[in-house]
This record gives C-alpha cells, sequence and structure tokens, in this order.
C-alpha cells in the first residue's frame, strides 16, 4: 500500500535506514512496499536484497523532486523500469536539470503524480501508466475536486519520510542543515507534513474506507511490479564477461600472452614454472576470470605504450598469469606465493588486482578506460554525519554562540551547564550521527560491466567528469560487481620524474629499465642502504619506524623487506608477533621455540603469522577449516562484511576443531588471537612483496642517482617528512641546493649538473601569474641581465617584485638585497597600473646613487625561513648560544645504558597513547653530522618538557638499544634560541 517511502538516502531530509524501513513494514503488517528516495537509489539494492528476510515484496522507485518540492514518483514495473528512472535521472543530473513537471515517456514506470500538483497543472489527460497520487492528509479535500471522478486512476501515496516526534524534530533538523538556515526560519513548505508516517493496513483501510476502490487501485498496481536481483552466494558476475567475440577467444589470447610473456621473467622456466602456470590457466578458466585478467592487461599495455610506471599489488601478485603478462612484477614462483589466496574452488569473487600508477597519470588512465569500455563507472562512498561536525551543524541551526558549539563539538562542558538547546544539540546529534550527508567517490573503484550501468543504479557526475553510481563496494559485491582499483601515488611519480631528470641532467648515462628488478634486488650497494635505513625519499621504506625495524632486522634482501613491510602492519605489531619475529630473525638459535606444526606450516617466517596467506595457511593445516572456511576468516579480516555472524561462525569451528585435534587451549586460543590481531591490517604476501619492488625501484635511483632522484621528490611532494628535510638530505647526498632565481628556476626545482635551483613555487604569496609571466617571457626573449631589464620586460607590481628580491632572485646581478629593494621602489610606481602592451623602445632608467647598506647572511636565513617556510643555511648555525659537551648520533652505540646529551634539529614527531592510556611521544632529529637519532618521551616528560615545532633540541637522556638500534629515552630536553634578525635591532 506505500507507494513513496523515503530511507535517509533521501539526503538530509529521511529518518531512518532502508533496513528499518523493512522492520517498520513488517511490524505493520504490509506485505509490499516502494522505496523511493528522493533523486537518489543509494539504497535500493540493500533494500531488495534484504526485503525477503521480513517477508516483504520489494518495490523500487525514484521521488523526483527539485529541492523540497516534489513533482512526481516513478515506480519500477520491472528490472527494465528500474534502468530507466535510472536512466532519467542521471540525465537529469548530470546536465545539471531540473525535474520537469510532466514524467517523459516511460514503458516499465508507473508514474504517481501528488493530487496537489495536478490540481495546480490542472491536468485532465492521463497516459495508461500515470496515476494520482492520495495521501492521508488529501482525503481531505478530494471529495471538492474534478479528480473524485477519476477512479481509475487514483492510488495511495502515502508519503513515508518519519516515524514519531522526534523523527519529525529530526527531519527539521536536517533541513534547516540542507537550507543552511536557522531553525525558526525554515519554512514549512521544506518539510515533509507531521502525518508522512506509515499506518496499520487496517487503520488505512479506515482512513479510506469512502474510497475503497483507491485501495484496490494501489494493490493492482503494487502486483504489476516485480524488480529481481541475484545476491550473495546465488549471484553471478556482472562485470564485463568477454574482451574479445568468444570465451574461446579470450582464453587464447591469455595464452598466447603468457607465451610472449616467458623470454623476459624465465630464460629458462624449470617444471616447476610450467606445472603452475597450466594450473592457474585451468583454474581461471574453470571460474571464467578470463576477461578479468584481460581487462587489467589492456590497461597495464596502455600505460606502458604511453611510457608510464605502474606498479600491481594486491593478492594479484600471487599469480604467475598476472606476472608474466606484466600486471605484476613480484615472482611469484621466488617468493612461494600463496595461489589458493589468490583465486581458490570456493572464491566468489574475481581476483584482486590494485594497480597504482603515477598521481599525475591516473585521470589519463581513467579516461582510457572510460573510453576503451562500453559500461562504466566509478564507484560510490558514503560520506556520513560524524559526531563533531553534525553538532557544530545543529548548534548554527539553533543559532548557539560558537563559543558554546566548540565546547559542545569537543565535548568540553558539564551537564548543569547546558541550556536547553545544548541538550537538544547532544540529543539529535547522536541520534544525526552516522546519517549519510552526500555521496562522494570512491577512492580507485572503477566498474565495467556488461550490461548498462543505470541498469543497477543512476549515476552522479563530480567535478573530475566521471559517471558515478550511487552505491558502495559492500552492495557492489554483494549483486556480483566487482572493481577494479585504479590507484594513483606519489611514488611512482618520482620514478618516472627521475628517469625524465637522468636523460636531461646527465645524457651519457645508460638507459635504464625500471622493471628490471631482478638486478636491483641483487645490488650489494642497494641492499646495504636497507641494512643502513638510508632509504630518505623511497617509497613505503622512509619512515623512521620502517628505518629503525630495517635496522633491527638488518634488512638486506628482497625477501627481509617484504616481511618487514608487513610486519610493520598494526596487525603483527599488536598481537607481539612483530617483537619475536625479530629475535627469531636475529639470533637463529631461537626459531625451535616456535611450536612444531606453525613451524611446518609457516618455515620462512619462523612459524609466526605474518601474511594473510598464513592465516589461510594455519586455519586450514593447523585448525582443518577448509579453503572456504578459511577465505571467510581473509574477507572478515579485511572488513569486506556488512555482517560478522559468519565470522563468528568460522571462530566457533576453528576452536572446536582445535579441541577435537587435541590442541591445550592455551595453544588454540594463542593462535586464534594472533589471527585476529590481523583485523583490517593484514597483508597479502604478494601486496608486501609490490611495497618491496617499488622501494627496490627508488632505491636504486638512490644510490647511483640520488641528486636526480631527490629533486623528482621535492618535485612529487616529498613524502613522509617535510620539503625542509628532503632538501636537508639532498645537500647530504652531494647537491647544492641555492634559492630560486630568475634566470635558472623553473615553477617545479631544476637540477644542473649538481646544482639544484628551487622552484619558484615554493615562494609563499608569489602569485602563479606572476611566475607564468615571468618564465614565458624569459622562454621567449632569453635570460634578464639586470632589474631594469626585469622591470622593463615582466608587468608586476612592487610587492611581488620584493619577493623576489628578498628570496635572492637578483643575486646574480651582484648587487645587494636592501640597494635592489631601494631601486625596486624608485623605479617601480606600485600606485599606477601598468600596461600591459610591450613598449616599443626601452625607457630611459634614472640611476640613484645610494650609501653602502649593511647585510648579513643571517638577514637571508630569516628571510628563507619566512618566503620559503625553511633556511638554505645550516640550522645549526643559527643558535645563539654555546653548545655544551655532548656526543654525535653515531657514537650512542658506545654509551648504551648512559646518560648523554645530543643536540638535534626536529624532523619528525608523533604521538602514541600507551595500552595504560598514557601519552608517549616518540621523535626523530638529525645531528650537527646529518646523521638521525630517535627519541622515545614517556608520559611524565610528554607535558613537563614539550616539544614546540622545528628547531634544534638539547635532548638529555639514557641511551636504550633493542636488537642493535640505539635510542634516546628521553629525561628532559629544551628548545635553543635563534640569533636574532638584525633588521630588528
Amino acid at each position: 500500500m506505500y507507494l513513496n517511502c523515503h530511507s535517509y538516502y533521501s539526503l538530509r531530509f529521511g529518518t531512518f535506514s532502508e533496513i528499518e524501513l523493512l522492520e517498520m513494514a513488517a511490524a505493520h503488517g504490509i506485505k509490499s512496499l516502494a522505496l523511493t528516495d528522493i533523486n537518489n537509489t543509494s539504497a535500493c539494492l540493500n533494500f531488495i536484497r534484504k526485503a525477503k528476510d521480513f517477508g516483504i515484496k520489494p518495490i523500487v522507485g525514484i521521488d523526483f523532486r527539485n529541492g523540497a518540492s516534489q513533482r512526481f514518483v516513478g515506480v519500477a514495473r520491472n528490472n527494465e523500469g528500474f534502468y530507466e528512472l535510472n536512466s532519467f535521472l542521471s540525465k537529469l543530473s548530470i546536465n545539471k536539470q531540473a525535474v520537469p513537471d510532466m514524467a517523459p515517456e516511460f514503458e516499465n514506470v508507473f508514474v504517481i503524480y501528488p493530487l496537489e500538483q495536478v490540481m495546480q497543472l490542472e491536468k485532465v489527460h492521463f497516459k495508461p501508466y500515470e496515476f494520482i497520487g492520495v495521501g492521508v492528509e488529501d482525503l481531505r479535500r478530494l471529495p471538492f475536486s474534478i479528480y473524485k471522478g477519476y477512479t481509475d486512476k487514483l492510488v495511495v501515496q502515502q508519503q513515508v519520510t518519519i516515524r514519531n516526534k522526534r523523527d519529525f524534530n529530526a527531519h527539521r533538523l536536517l533541513r534547516a542543515i540542507d537550507n543552511n538556515i536557522l531553525l525558526s526560519k525554515l519554512p514549512k513548505s521544506e518539510e515533509c507534513r507531521e502525518t508522512d508516517k506509515m499506518y496499520t493496513l487496517n487503520e488505512l483501510r479506515k482512513r479510506f474506507e469512502q474510497f475503497d476502490f483507491i485501495l484496490g487501485n494501489t494493490e493492482q498496481l503494487l502486483e504489476q511490479c516485480t524488480i529481481y536481483f541475484e545476491f550473495g552466494n546465488n549471484r553471478i558476475s556482472q562485470n564485463q564477461s568477454l574482451y574479445l567475440e568468444s570465451v574461446e577467444a579470450d582464453f587464447e589470447l591469455l595464452k598466447k600472452l603468457c607465451e610472449e610473456g616467458f623470454p623476459k621473467r624465465y630464460s629458462n622456466p624449470s617444471q616447476k614454472v610450467k606445472e603452475r602456470l597450466e594450473v592457474e590457466l585451468k583454474v581461471i578458466r574453470e571460474m571464467n576470470f578470463v576477461s578479468y585478467f584481460l581487462i587489467n592487461w589492456d590497461i597495464v599495455n596502455y600505460s606502458k605504450q604511453k611510457g608510464f610506471v605502474h606498479v600491481g599489488r594486491g593478492s594479484g601478485a600471487n599469480s604467475i598469469v598476472a606476472y608474466l603478462i606484466g600486471i605484476t612484477d613480484v615472482d611469484p614462483i621466488e617468493l612461494d606465493l600463496y595461489f589458493e589466496r589468490f583465486i581458490n574452488p570456493y572464491r566468489t569473487s574475481p581476483p584482486d588486482f590494485d594497480i597504482d600508477f603515477s598521481w599525475k597519470e591516473r585521470e589519463e588512465i581513467t579516461e582510457y578506460i572510460f573510453s576503451r569500455f562500453k559500461n562504466v563507472a566509478l564507484l560510490a562512498v558514503y560520506n556520513t554525519f560524524k559526531y563533531r561536525a553534525v553538532v557544530r551543524e545543529l548548534g548554527k541551526v539553533f543559532g548557539l554562540p560558537k563559543e558554546d558549539i566548540d565546547k559542545l563539538s569537543v565535548g568540553r562542558y558539564q551537564k548543569p551547564e547546558q541550556d536547553e538547546f545544548g541538550a537538544l544539540v547532544i540529543k539529535y546529534g547522536t541520534l544525526i550521527q552516522g546519517f549519510p550527508n552526500y555521496v562522494s567517490v570512491h577512492s580507485c573503484g572503477i566498474l565495467i560491466l556488461d550490461k548498462p550501468i543505470h541498469y543497477f543504479s543512476a549515476t552522479d557526475m563530480p567535478p573530475k567528469g566521471f559517471a558515478t553510481v550511487q552505491f558502495d563496494m559492500i552492495i557492489a559485491e554483494d549483486i556480483g560487481i566487482f572493481k577494479f582499483d585504479i590507484l594513483g601515488q606519489r611514488g611512482l611519480a618520482k620514478i618516472k620524474d627521475t628517469l625524465e631528470i637522468i636523460k636531461y641532467n646527465k645524457p651519457e648515462a645508460p638507459p635504464i629499465d625500471i622493471t628490471e628488478v631482478e638486478k636491483f634486488k641483487t645490488d650489494p650497494k642497494v641492499n646495504a642502504m636497507l641494512k643502513e635505513g638510508k632509504a630518505t625519499g623511497a617509497y613505503y621504506v622512509e619512515s623512521p619506524a620502517m628505518r629503525g625495524l630495517m635496522q633491527k632486522l638488518q634488512t638486506q634482501d628482497y625477501l627481509g623487506l617484504v616481511a618487514a613491510s608487513s610486519i610493520i602492519r598494526p596487525g603483527v605489531s599488536s598481537s607481539g608477533m612483530k617483537q619475536e619475529f625479530i629475535k627469531r630473525q636475529r639470533h637463529p638459535e631461537l626459531r625451535k621455540e616456535g611450536h612444531p606444526i606453525l613451524l611446518d606450516i609457516m618455515p620462512e617466517t619462523y612459524g609466526i603469522m605474518v601474511y594473510q596467506e598464513d592465516v589461510l595457511k594455519v586455519a586450514h593445516q593447523f585448525a582443518g577449516l577448509t579453503l572456504g572456511e578459511a577465505d571467510v576468516l581473509r574477507r572478515g579480516m579485511s572488513g569486506k562484511f556488512r555482517s560478522r555472524a559468519e565470522f563468528i561462525a568460522v571462530e566457533e569451528k576453528f576452536i572446536a576443531n582445535c579441541r577435537a585435534r587435541g590442541y591445550d587451549d592455551n595453544l588454540t586460543f594463542e593462535v586464534w588471537n594472533q589471527i585476529k590481531s590481523f583485523a583490517g591490517y593484514a597483508f597479502a604476501k604478494g601486496h608486501s612483496a609490490s611495497y618491496a619492488v617499488e622501494s627496490y625501484q627508488s632505491l636504486y635511483l638512490k644510490c647511483y642517482y640520488p641528486l636526480e632522484f631527490m629533486v623528482a621528490v621535492l618535485n612529487n611532494g616529498g613524502g613522509f617528512y617535510s620539503t625542509e628535510h628532503y632538501v636537508h638530505e639532498t645537500i647530504k647526498c652531494g647537491g647544492q641546493v641555492e634559492a630560486p632565481c630568475i634566470n635558472q628556476s623553473d615553477h617545479p626545482n631544476i637540477i644542473i649538473g649538481t646544482t639544484i635551483y628551487l622552484g619558484l613555487g615554493y615562494l609563499k604569496n608569489l602569485e602563479h601569474y606572476t611566475i607564468k609571466r615571468l618564465l614565458t617571457e624569459r622562454n621567449f626573449n632569453g635570460p634578464y641581465i639586470s632589474l631594469d631589464d626585469f622591470i622593463d620586460r615582466v608587468q608586476i607590481s612592487i610587492e611581488q617584485l620584493t619577493i623576489l628580491i628578498r628570496i635572492g632572485a637578483f643575486r646574480f646581478t651582484g648587487i645587494s638585497k636592501a640597494t635592489l629593494l631601494w631601486h625596486a621602489i624608485f623605479k617601480l610606481n606600485a600606485n599606477k597600473q601598468r600596461t600591459v602592451q610591450k613598449q616599443l623602445f626601452k625607457p630611459t632608467h634614472k640611476s640613484f646613487i645610494l650609501p653602502k647598506l649593511p647585510s648579513s647572511w643571517i638577514e637571508d636565513a630569516y628571510d628563507q625561513m619566512e618566503l620559503l617556510g625553511f633556511t638554505l643555511y645550516d640550522y645549526f648555525s643559527l643558535i645563539n648560544e654555546p653548545f655544551k659537551n655532548s656526543i654525535q648520533a653515531k657514537a650512542m652505540s658506545s654509551h648504551i645504558g648512559q646518560e648523554v646529551l645530543l643536540y638535534g634539529k626536529l624532523v619528525n614527531t608523533r604521538f602514541h597513547e600507551a595500552s595504560n592510556e598514557n601519552l608517549m611521544r616518540f621523535c626523530t632529529f638529525v645531528d650537527r653530522e646529518g646523521d638521525y637519532f630517535d627519541t622515545v618521551h614517556f608520559h611524565d616528560t610528554v607535558h613537563k618538557y614539550p616539544i614546540h615545532g622545528i628547531g634544534v633540541y638539547e635532548c638529555y637522556g639514557k641511551v636504550i638499544e633493542e636488537f642493535g638500534f640505539c635510542s634516546i629515552e628521553i629525561r628532559k630536553t629544551r628548545k635553543l634560541d635563534l640569533k636574532p634578525d638584525p633588521r630588528l635591532n
């Protein structure tokens, strides 16, 4: 009986979920109802999926509105009707068109116009699929309307938006937030009615007793509607099923690509390699994943043709087929990767390829996918109301002062302090928290389907310009839609840019094939950098935690780096297995302490679970779970479950099986707790290996072309550390870093030999158009020869010119900055707009004789700090007090257990909440020789001796050592004063 129901996906309008709608309908004895969210189909598929659990026949449609003003409701008669509705809504959304008063021609859709709308339009002619909707409130005026005689066209349109008074209040607050106005100013036209709720069937019959034919019409309409999709274990893949014209042609192409890949990957393939390939091809074919491989290959092949660099990550790295056809550069034979983690007979979803491209090239790859394939869209993600944000919004809606809103949003208030409005903000903030706020774009998911996208969802057109569905990854997988993960990252941009920089800065260098990873893995110089933690700038291995871990592990090979990439993850770390792994790595005699069964299952990691594959192996071989049940654990750990019931059932079976096998409960629960600790954090081994491959590529470039590599790092926004620290690293690598220069610098940083000129883009407050004019003029007409020449050729204000002079961009003239600034003021009339038209003749400049103006390098340092955000001078030379007797970082190992003093410039700092809830702090510094040292600040020193931003600190504490890695347990710190700017005296 309900043709117009809303969930909270009627954004900033509805007040409950689609599941709560079904629960309410079941409680009211309703056997069929239509979900018709406002200009949105986000909840439709899950509504259909869950309706059978409540014994309800699901019907879906769309409530078409302009703002809050309803034009008509479209209800899908069948799947084709849902496609029509989605197509129509998408057309309106993409073209930013208002909803028309009249619905278009539909073939499989029922259109319901609200009584009020047809009365305003004076509509008297109705097509066979068009009806007039009558709600409970409309029954008072229907007898006085000409439409009472349209007995075959009247249906029940009792809108369902709220359940009770509280929902109505929440609805009004949402409408006020949406309109960005005070609640007291919210017009009635923006609200639903207090009667827009669900009645029992008996109540409806009673209210419509004078017009019982309306109920009959509605029942007939509902009976004609059927919508059906397969979900869960019964679903079929909706992804594009063929790459070429047939299944056979696809398989032959895949085999051919594998054969062509052999010479590069395996010059002399072993029998093991051949057998593995045969097994994989057989499974891939039987499970209908051939097209999935070929589509990923097509995307990667296009990127290679364009000269792009990519990394194939995810469990796809477990496949020799993926390795041979170039999707990934990880050799699964070398790493003994568990193929069943990637594909097993129980797996219902396609294998997982995460393909990384440079952040600069990802959009072009996306454009290619949209042009290359037919039914393509981006996946959506729901952005929900977060508590603090919704409290702020509600505070504004109630007109509260900013100070009160601040207190409420962070919980800094006492209950007696709350006034009536504060209490309402807290009450409704808690209610609205978690509601969908708006639909956004998934970070990397792309859908490539057999059927048109609109068969499943309407689409929006976000600013990037790619059609985006209105549902998320979880419901997509439920219905058999599996995303292609196309990601963008800066690490690959660094690699590609380094290769380009080498070509022009060192044209004599031999060509570099960045895919020759085997060469990089066995290079002793590269491996020494890992062991010594000298990886600043290299993807994934440059953070202080990773640097320290590699030194503790003495990582000096590829397999060691693969393990390090995984054990640093929170799952392994929090379970205590990281420490145990380091012990067994450093002390081989301790390896035998592992349980014999676990050692047999995981010899490479000394009986310790490190990878997702280990969980599958342990679940299968240790606890006797089937591969299908083990895969449930894997999915549970990756956070892809909508419900944890299946995961809990597997947990119970795991424990029962272990007891049946005679394991001691202590062992059983120790192993199970390790598995649970992986939840949401575990890496597939192939995923770690993919990271390791990219790390080796970066490290090779840094080892042999350090300056070119560091310029690429700087040009791509750095990484874990600040720009200042990457400049420091560049200098440490032998580079001479210069401040921006109007004749040498570009917008990004450039390198000439061993000299690096910082980019003009680093200059704070230097306008983009100033840089563009400066560079364009120089490119067309050559370098600038003086300040006068620059002023003649570039339209610039005195404020912008001052920035260039203060940073030393005119230092090639040999004239001091102070003198240049006075000349600029005399020669450039900043109060008049200079003409853009090019002058036919050079103007004559007056000469001014100025007294010699004093200047110092300290002034330059302060100018650099203000304009660049950092200084190129040695920070330690700026300290305005003598240094006490201290040691350097490299001497720490000789003072273990002793209290020492070190001076260090802060590089990085982070807080950590210990298990006892005490706050700790970890810092990384560089000493006067440029070497790193790390400090640990326990809760008693965190607040007593705070760290206040970048600067040189006196660090006093005890040298502690763990697995050969030294750090300082801080007793006290003090930030040192800088020399004052002499211009302020």
